[in-house]
């Protein structure tokens, strides 16, 4: 009786001790679990963009690291998570979870034009902010923007003004003739109206288009009609591992037309090869640029990765930065706080020369653009070195928004 009589105290002491730690030690855990600021991050890691959103994931991963270790917001560590988008619908039902079910504050990302108008509808039904690192498309800020959507990403537009700015400069537009490639989806049919329209304004003439499926493989059909038409300027509106492709096969055909690009991403060139990459083409950002804070990225993007980002790693990792000092400033996670803090001009250190900040009509990032050529051959001093970087644009004494769609060319009601 005895022995069983110190078991039992044993039991209801084991007992005491279990409902002391549930009482204070569970509570706890959740507690800590729910202080964290939970941040929803969409990008295709799939398909024809899936290199892009690689880079994108690695790029927000290394800035969630970086708030944490400097404090976090307002005390608060960050959680981020992050999945693959895959398509548009995917992606639109990833959205409305992760909101309902893991109670993000807000969502970044995406590259696929279509698929960030998807995300866009379901983060304004759940009135949270939703902010596009990489779809282009001018649509997103025209028509179909809403007050909910914030771009990083620059418009298509902006790309066509900047790269077309090069052009002219290098006498390829007023009276030439030019054939387009085109992906074929919302992003390049947009791009393409876009390049459509500053052409005929600079006195040139479009003299062939093709929309290419997006997991198009053999472009030997499409340079055969390119080499029948001969075009002054081959014009690549072309999207994700479709450069890549069209580079390496336009220069195994030896085709003797320019060529320009008004869609690009620096991990396209790095996969076609310098050998292959040829033309001018115009970039958000690049690994070159001199500022200390974009030294600073490179050089632990590089510690951590072994290998420099490319413009869709800065994108997701500016943007996860933005937020931050959005939410650190406001003190808030407050959707519509954030929302006037955004509008009201707050600036932003995105890396480059000059800071960003973002329009109020429109919410598209006001920033500087670049283009992007060959370094001159025995130049590149590694694998991901042959790419020349050139001058800002706009440049230094111009307006950020003069590369920008006007409301005339591009109105958004929010």
């Amino acid at each position: 009786m005895k022995d069983v009589s110190h078991a039992r105290r044993r039991l209801v002491m084991a007992g005491s001790a279990v409902g002391a730690i549930s009482a204070m030690g569970f509570p706890a855990i959740v507690k800590a679990q729910s202080d964290k600021i939970r941040i929803g991050h969409l990008t295709p890691l799939t398909g024809f963009l899936g290199p892009l959103g690689e880079y994108g994931t690695m790029g927000i991963k290394q800035a969630i690291d970086e708030v944490n270790k400097a404090g976090g917001v307002m005390g608060r560590q960050l959680e981020l998570i992050t999945e693959d988008s895959v398509n548009p619908a995917t992606a639109a039902s990833k959205a409305q979870r992760m909101f309902e079910r893991d109670g993000v504050t807000c969502l970044l990302g995406e590259i696929n034009s279509a698929a960030g108008l998807a995300i866009s509808q379901v983060a304004a039904r759940n009135q949270k902010i939703f902010i596009n690192t990489g779809g282009n498309s001018d649509e997103l800020r025209g028509k179909s923007c809403n007050k909910f959507m914030f771009h990083l990403e620059c418009a298509n537009s902006m790309y066509v003004n900047t790269c077309g700015r090069a052009l002219l400069q290098q006498g390829m537009v007023k009276g030439k003739k030019w054939y387009f490639l085109t992906a074929d989806y919302a992003f390049g049919h947009d791009l393409t109206r876009v390049a459509r329209n500053f052409l005929a304004a600079q006195g040139g003439e479009v003299v062939g288009e093709d929309k290419v499926p997006t997991d198009a493989t053999d472009y030997s059909a499409y340079l055969l009609k390119i080499r029948q038409a001969k075009p002054d300027v081959v014009i690549s509106n072309l999207a994700g591992t479709q450069i890549t492709s069209f580079m390496k096969q336009y220069s195994e055909y030896g085709l003797p037309f320019s060529v320009a690009g008004f869609g690009f991403d620096t991990a396209l060139a790095w996969g076609a090869g310098a050998d292959n990459f040829v033309g001018t083409w115009p970039v958000p950002w690049h690994h070159d640029i001199n500022t200390p804070t974009a030294k600073t990225f490179v050089t632990e993007f590089v510690k951590r990765y072994g290998k420099p980002p490319e413009n869709q790693a800065w994108g997701d990792h500016v943007v996860l930065k933005v937020v931050a000092q959005a939410m650190t400033e406001t003190k808030s996670t407050d959707t519509l706080k954030l929302i006037d803090y955004f509008e009201k001009g707050a600036q932003f250190d995105i890396l480059k020369g000059r800071k960003g900040y973002f329009r109020s009509w429109d919410h598209q990032l006001m920033q500087e653009m670049y283009t992007m050529s060959p370094k001159k051959k025995g130049a590149a001093k590694d694998k991901w070195d042959f790419l020349q970087l050139g001058a800002s644009v706009p440049s230094a004494n111009e307006s950020l928004e003069i590369i920008a769609p006007t409301r005339q060319e591009n109105n958004c009601t929010l």
